[in-house]
């Protein structure tokens, strides 16, 4: 017999979506109960968003020491040692995870049962031994690697993100199937580790960004030794002994490798949660929602990965805030995508938020503004040898700002500003009237907004008004 449980919110998935919305559901008194059936913290801390950073970090400084010449700096022999840094990357995961540990959550009043969960019925999971009844529920199950149609590949023990950060030996030859952001970072973080790479994408690398951009960083990748393989389909993949043989379709040559990691996109964890029995509609994309992340049980709420949104961590958490102003609140909150960051952590940094020109040129502004500056006239850039890349903007006529892309050294942390106009609707000008510290790559971004303005501010009409004014003392 199922012990019975009875309480106000019920969670499935202790990822970065479960695991906030079950933190303000117990901090706000309700009574929550929380189910995870793997490892808390989901992919995001285990096998995604930290463990690859750390990899990123560890290839990054190994390059930054090779590269120390150029800035007058004479390192001797670089050596990488693959093991110690696997381990650093396992010591970032240690770091981490007391925050997202069931002693943490148990701590704020939160029930943690470590078991899958299934749904009997429109307000009933099952799990572990209990029966859960709730007046609110939370699917939270994230996503996993979606594996493509490539005959043999179930065959050749090929790596995905949930693997990838097992390895104990650096890769002879690692071949990466798909050009997306998880593959391109993957391939500069082995290659800068000492691994021979070759990336195999359908179509083209990262397609949704803007096109010059890419371009910049294709540049950067092929320098780097990283072979790429676009508009290429993998027609089979077979192993023999320690090699895996990657036949490409068209064409007479092979691949042939040690390892091979897939990175071609993400699928929804939905398939063991009987989502029939309580009335939720999905489909392969995920879990349907409305703007208010409700099922089609308005009792069940669909966060994170699972309910077909951008596919980011900072994404998830945002979905557990809207939970929390919807659910317990009750405050109709819609999903608003318009100010959703990305940042692919390669080096350079290649950060997005809201709109590219093609985008905006395709939906209802015909005719954007486009501003575009290069970090060769920043001067912290060219302080620090880092002038690769620039920024990017996409305003209205009247200075809204609708998009930006940042390629750069800490892109990341350069396209918060952008963020804050986008989603508040503010103008360029809300930058100009920043006062900004010198030398810094943030300088930039006041350029860029300077730069929206400037043809009017020093056209002939001010040049006439000012002369005026100076024949008054």
């Amino acid at each position: 017999m199922s012990e019975a449980v009875d309480c106000d919110v019920c969670i499935i998935g202790a990822g970065s979506a479960g695991l906030s919305a079950a933190s303000g559901a117990a901090q706000l008194g309700m009574r929550t109960v929380l189910f995870e059936r793997d490892a808390m913290g989901g992919d995001c801390l285990n096998y995604g968003c930290v463990p690859s950073k750390a990899l990123l970090a560890s290839a990054k400084a190994a390059a930054d020491a090779r590269g120390a010449a150029r800035l007058g700096v004479k390192a001797s022999e670089i050596a990488v040692d693959f093991k110690a840094v696997m381990s650093h990357v396992r010591r970032t995961i240690d770091a981490i995870s007391p925050k997202d540990s069931v002693e943490r959550f148990e701590r704020l009043g939160v029930r943690v049962i470590k078991a899958e969960a299934k749904f009997v019925g429109p307000r009933d999971v099952t799990g572990g031994g209990f029966r859960v009844q709730a007046r609110r529920f939370v699917i939270a199950t994230g996503s996993t690697v979606r594996m493509p149609p490539i005959p043999g590949l179930g065959d050749v023990g090929a790596l995905s993100n949930e693997t990838i950060f097992s390895l104990d030996r650096c890769p002879a030859h690692i071949v990466i199937l798909g050009g997306g952001a998880t593959g391109i970072e993957m391939a500069q973080a082995f290659r800068k580790l000492g691994a021979r790479v070759t990336l195999v994408e359908l179509e083209r690398i990262l397609g949704s960004e803007e096109p010059e951009f890419v371009d910049m960083l294709r540049r950067v990748l092929i320098g780097e030794g990283i072979e790429l393989r676009e508009g290429t389909r993998v027609a089979r993949v077979e192993r023999d002994a320690d090699v895996i043989t990657v036949m490409l379709d068209g064409q007479a040559e092979s691949l042939r490798a040690t390892h091979l990691l897939v990175a071609t996109g993400r699928k929804p964890r939905v398939e063991s949660l009987d989502l029939e029995q309580a009335g939720v509609a999905f489909d392969d994309k995920g879990i349907a929602v409305d703007a208010r992340l409700r099922t089609t049980n308005p009792r069940i709420y669909a966060l994170g990965d699972v309910a077909g949104g951008p596919l980011f961590t900072h994404v998830a958490g945002y979905h557990a805030g809207l939970f929390v102003r919807n659910a317990l609140f009750r405050l109709p909150s819609r999903v608003d995508y318009r100010a959703v960051p990305s940042v692919i952590y390669t080096d350079p940094e290649l950060a997005r938020v809201g709109l590219t020109e093609r985008e905006a040129k395709e939906g209802s502004d015909k005719d954007p503004h486009v501003l575009k500056l290069d970090f060769t006239d920043n001067d912290r850039a060219q302080a620090e040898g880092a002038t690769a890349g620039g920024i990017k903007v996409i305003a209205r006529k009247n200075g809204t700002v609708i998009g930006a892309s940042i390629m750069g050294r800490h892109a990341g942390e350069l396209i918060l500003p952008w963020t804050l106009l986008i989603a508040r609707k503010l103008s360029l000008r809300a930058l100009t009237d920043l006062l900004v510290p010198y030398p810094t790559l943030s300088e930039i971004s006041k350029a860029a907004a300077g730069a929206f303005y400037a043809p009017k501010l020093f056209s002939a009409w001010p040049r006439r008004v000012v002369r005026g004014l100076s024949f008054f003392s």
